[in-house]
C-alpha cells in the first residue's frame, strides 16, 4: 500500500516545476520512506483525493500534492477548463485576473499559457486587481469565461481559482451542471502529465483600458457626493486601494484617510489573523486611525475587494461594525428610493441566510423580492435584478456592470448615500433610526464553528438532521426546512422559533467551518439586541451539548 503511495508522490514530483513545492514534497516523501509515521500520515492525506472543483471553483492551502493549491493542480484545472470552453463556445475566449496572494500571478500566467496553447483567445489583466474588475472585464470584452486567482478573505496560507461564464451566462459564477462538467474534464487531465500540455505565450496582456472603463461606469453611480466627509479606508492588505481611490477621484468623492499598514497588497497579511472585515480584530488598526482622525465613518474591503465592511462610532469613543444585513438594508433603501424617483422597477434579491427585512423594503416601494440559495452565483441570475446582497458583506449595486458582488461599487454607492443624507441635514445615525421607524427593528448575528478536519462538517450537519432540536432555550422550534429535500438540494437547515426568530445552519462554501445564522425582530433596536443576545446564548449552550459534540463556541 505504501509502495503505491510513494509511486503516486514520485509521479507528481516528476511533473512539478515549482522549486518550493518540489522541495516540500521531496522532503516529506523521504521522511515517510524512512519510517516517520507523522510524515507518512501527512503524505497519505496529501494523496487521499484532490481538491474538488465546484461552483466556487477551487480553494485550499498552498501545498504540494493534489489536495493543495499548486502549479500542477492549477495546470490540470486550466486544461480541463480549456476543454470545457472549446465545447461551450465555437470561438472560445477567456480573461484572467489575479490578486496579491502568494503564487496568484504564477497561477494566472500558467492558466494563460495553457489556454493560449489550447487555441483559446486569452487576455490577462496587467497586474493584481480586485475580483470585481475581472467580473467586469468578462462582459466588457464579451469573452466566453473568466478566471480569477484569489482566495478572497481566507487565511494567508490559502489560494483559490474562481470561474465565471460569459455569453449566455452574462459573466456570472458557474452553477450546476457546469461545475460537474468542468470537474469531469479536469479529472481526465489529472490522469496525464502536465508536461505534455501544449503551452503558448500568444496571449494578450491588457493595458488599463478595462480599468478606465470600469471607473467611468462606476462614477455614474454617484448623484450626490458628500461634502467634507472625514472617513477612513482599509484595503486589508489586499488589492482594493488603486481602483477605489481612482474611482473616488473620478466621481468627485472626497478621499479617505488610509490605514497605512494595511493599504498595500501583502500576501502574509501581517496585521490580521483572518483578513476579513467581519472577523474580530480585523478592523482594530482602522479604529485606531479613526480615533486619531476623529473620523465619522470607516470603509473596509476584503483582500480581493469584492466585499465591503462599514463601521461607525458609538459617540463614546468606541467603534462598532455594522452587520452585513444592516449595510445591505441601508443600501437597499437608498437604491429603492432612487428607483422610485426615476420611475424604475426591478427586483431586490438576497440569499436565504440574509435578513427578511429586504422583503419589507421591496413591498414598500412596489418592487419585486427574491430569496435565493447562498452565493452570488444565484443572486446575480435573478431576472430583472435591481440590487442584490448577502449578509457576509457582499453587495451587487450595479447588475448591468458586473454579475457578482463588488466592494468598490458598493463603497461608492454608500458614499452617495452619505451625500444624500448630508443634503437633507441628516446623519447615518438618523438614517438608522428612521429605518427602524419605517420597517421595524431587525438584528442578526452569526456563530462560526471552525473545524480542524473537513470531515467534521458533514458529521455536525448530520447531528443537526438526525437530532433536530425541539427548542432553543425556552423557544419551541415550530418549523424545520431541510433544503436537501428541495428540488435543488442544498446543505442548509432553517429552524423557525415560536417567537418569530430564525436559526439557519449551513457549511461555509469557502472555509473549514459551519455557520449558524441568527435573525430576530424586536419592538425597537434595544429590544431586538436583547433578543439577539439571548438567542446567541441559548444557541451556544445547545452547541455545547453532547448531541452536537461539545463544540467549543
Amino acid at each position: 500500500m505504501n509502495t503505491e503511495l510513494f509511486e503516486k508522490a514520485n509521479r507528481w514530483l516528476e511533473q512539478d516545476n515549482d522549486e518550493e513545492t518540489r522541495l516540500e514534497l521531496t522532503q516529506l516523501l523521504q521522511k515517510a520512506q524512512s519510517g516517520r509515521q507523522d510524515a507518512l500520515s501527512e503524505l497519505q492525506h496529501r494523496f487521499s483525493g484532490r481538491l474538488q472543483f465546484g461552483t466556487g471553483g477551487l480553494r485550499g492551502p498552498l501545498q504540494a500534492g493534489p489536495m493543495g493549491m499548486n502549479r500542477v493542480l492549477v495546470s490540470q484545472s486550466a486544461a480541463g477548463l480549456a476543454a470545457y470552453l472549446q465545447q461551450y463556445d465555437a470561438e472560445p475566449s477567456v480573461v484572467i485576473g489575479y490578486d496579491g496572494r502568494k503564487n496568484s500571478r504564477i497561477f494566472a500566467r500558467d492558466t494563460a499559457e495553457i489556454m493560449a496553447g489550447a487555441g483559446i483567445r486569452t487576455l490577462l489583466l496587467p497586474r493584481c486587481f480586485p475580483t470585481p474588475l475581472l467580473a467586469f472585464a468578462i462582459r466588457y470584452f464579451d469573452v466566453s469565461a473568466g478566471v480569477m486567482v484569489t482566495a478572497s478573505h481566507n487565511p494567508p496560507q490559502d489560494n483559490g481559482y474562481k470561474v465565471y461564464l460569459g455569453k449566455a451566462n452574462c459573466g456570472a459564477q458557474i452553477v450546476s451542471p457546469a461545475d460537474e462538467e468542468i470537474a469531469a474534464l479536469i479529472n481526465l487531465q489529472a490522469a496525464s502529465d502536465i508536461r505534455d500540455l501544449p503551452r503558448s505565450d500568444a496571449y494578450a496582456v491588457l493595458d488599463d483600458e478595462v480599468l478606465d472603463a470600469y471607473i467611468e461606469r462606476t462614477r455614474t453611480l454617484v448623484s450626490t457626493p458628500p461634502r467634507n466627509l472625514n472617513y477612513v479606508y482599509t484595503a486589508m492588505h489586499g488589492v482594493g486601494k488603486e481602483v477605489l481611490l481612482k474611482t473616488l477621484n473620478a466621481a468627485g468623492l472626497p478621499p479617505p484617510h488610509l490605514v497605512a499598514q494595511q493599504v498595500e497588497p501583502d500576501a502574509a497579511f501581517p496585521t490580521v489573523e483572518f483578513p476579513n472585515p467581519e472577523e474580530k480584530g480585523a478592523l482594530d488598526l482602522a479604529y485606531r486611525v479613526a480615533r486619531e482622525r476623529n473620523a465619522e465613518l470607516i470603509l473596509a474591503n476584503d483582500p480581493d475587494a469584492d466585499r465591503l465592511g462599514v463601521a461607525l462610532p458609538d459617540g463614546e469613543g468606541n467603534w462598532k461594525p455594522l452587520h452585513g444585513n444592516m449595510i445591505g438594508c441601508l443600501l437597499a433603501w437608498h437604491i429603492a428610493q432612487k428607483a422610485q424617483q426615476n420611475g424604475l422597477g426591478g427586483t431586490l434579491a438576497c440569499s436565504l441566510v440574509s435578513t427578511p427585512a429586504l422583503a419589507e423594503i421591496a413591498a414598500r416601494y412596489g418592487l419585486q423580492h427574491a430569496e435565493t440559495l447562498t452565493g452570488f452565483k444565484y443572486i446575480s441570475r435573478v431576472p430583472n435584478l435591481l440590487y442584490g446582497f448577502e449578509e457576509s458583506l457582499g453587495y451587487l449595486v450595479d447588475p448591468d456592470k458586473v454579475r457578482d458582488k463588488d466592494g468598490i461599487s458598493a463603497a461608492v454607492v454608500f458614499l452617495d448615500l452619505v451625500g444624500s443624507l448630508q443634503a437633507q441635514g441628516k446623519t447615518l445615525q438618523n438614517y438608522l433610526d428612521e429605518f427602524v421607524a419605517e420597517f421595524g427593528a431587525y438584528a442578526s448575528s452569526q456563530i462560526s464553528l471552525r473545524v480542524a478536519r473537513l470531515a467534521d462538517i458533514p458529521r455536525l450537519m448530520a447531528a443537526f438532521r438526525n437530532c433536530p432540536p425541539d427548542s432553543v432555550g425556552t423557544e419551541k422550534v415550530v418549523h424545520l426546512q431541510d433544503y436537501m429535500q428541495e428540488a435543488e438540494p442544498n446543505d442548509i437547515l432553517v429552524y423557525r422559533l415560536a417567537n418569530g426568530s430564525r436559526m439557519i445552519v449551513r457549511p461555509s462554501g469557502t472555509e473549514p467551518k459551519v455557520k449558524v445564522y441568527l435573525d430576530v425582530q424586536g419592538s425597537d433596536a434595544a429590544d431586538a439586541e436583547r433578543a439577539l443576545a439571548q438567542l446567541e446564548k441559548d444557541v451556544k449552550t445547545m452547541l455545547r451539548s453532547d448531541t452536537y459534540g461539545n463544540l467549543n463556541c
